[in-house]
């Protein structure tokens, strides 16, 4: 099977991932089945994908919002959603019992040349396939949220998967406008969610020792590296740094004042860093511009609208 033979795609699960995916699929031109467990969960589903289209029609990312949503069926079946399919995205919730279940099910009737991907985002893709009949056909395709605005997705594999399986997943996707990783090796929590939580623990600690608040660790972020880094990665960032590019500074970083000696390394979150860094966020929200918002719903959709304008920056609109 080649990427042009892939016409028909099931999304297994809906919720935030996989009705964001069904989004995706859909503006690509691609026919979607999108199968939840019960005919409630498909209207949640439904009603998400239709604010989403709206969304991105108000914002000049799609013309026609009404040609995307005919392209999504929805349906309680898994035989129906999975039948006819040529890549299958599993978008369950992240527990190793469901997604073998999920898995059993997508097998029984889905065809032998299926690509069957899955969003998990750090459950490692052999413990999801211990029980598979077909192991060689599974891929790991976690997104990053929300899969139909941010590009990236990272691929995973086990010693069973067949390459030829895990390039034609990673074409699929670019062809959809990703830019798709293949991980070399198992790594739990994968690439992304690794060094966002590197970048959190640190924050979290600066905020424990007193160094900022909340908000100051949030604004030295989102005003300094964040930044640079929706344009190019850290190593990049660093190879502009110096002359002599990346190796130049390396070689300063390891001359002068070692940094590195005085950050955050313990691997438990201090236990009651969440109620009170929350008191101090319901207070950042309240305090935040209109046109900003003030609930999780209003600055989600703010954050949307700046996705949107950096990636078209980015071309990818």
């Amino acid at each position: 099977m080649k990427v042009a033979d892939i016409k028909n795609v099931a999304g297994i699960g809906g919720g935030v991932i996989g009705g964001s995916w069904a989004v995706l699929f859909a503006m690509k031109g691609l026919n979607v089945k999108l199968y939840d467990i019960n005919d409630d969960c498909l209207a949640n589903d439904k009603k998400t994908i239709v604010s989403n289209l709206e969304f991105l029609a108000e914002n000049g990312a799609i013309e026609d919002k009404d040609a995307v949503l005919a392209r999504i069926q929805f349906t309680t079946s898994m035989e129906e959603a999975v039948k006819d399919a040529q890549f299958i995205q599993e978008s369950g919730p992240e527990r190793l019992p469901i997604k073998h279940s999920m898995l059993a099910e997508i097998e029984k009737y889905a065809p032998v040349d299926a690509i069957v991907a899955t969003s998990a985002s750090g459950l490692p893709l052999g413990q999801i396939t211990e029980h598979a009949v077909h192991p060689e056909r599974c891929v790991g395709g976690h997104p990053y949220n929300p899969p139909h605005l941010i590009p990236l997705v990272e691929i995973t594999k086990t010693e069973k998967t067949d390459e030829a399986n895990v390039e034609l997943a990673k074409e699929f996707y670019e062809s959809l406008g990703k830019e798709a990783i293949v991980l070399k090796k198992d790594c739990p929590g994968y690439i992304c969610n690794r060094l966002q939580l590197a970048v959190f623990r640190e924050m979290v600690d600066l905020v424990e020792r007193g160094v900022c608040t909340v908000e100051e660790a949030d604004k030295a972020l989102t005003f300094g590296p964040a930044i640079r880094w929706a344009i190019f990665g850290h190593n990049m960032i660093m190879q502009l740094g110096n002359k002599d590019g990346l190796k130049g500074m390396m070689d300063m970083l390891a001359g002068g004042f070692n940094l590195c000696a005085d950050i955050a390394a313990w691997d438990t979150i201090p236990a009651d860093y969440g109620t009170k860094a929350q008191k101090e966020m319901d207070e950042i929200m309240k305090n935040l511009p209109d046109e900003v918002g003030h609930t999780n719903a209003e600055i989600a959709q703010y954050r949307d609208k700046m996705l949107i304008d950096i990636l078209k920056l980015h071309h990818k609109f």
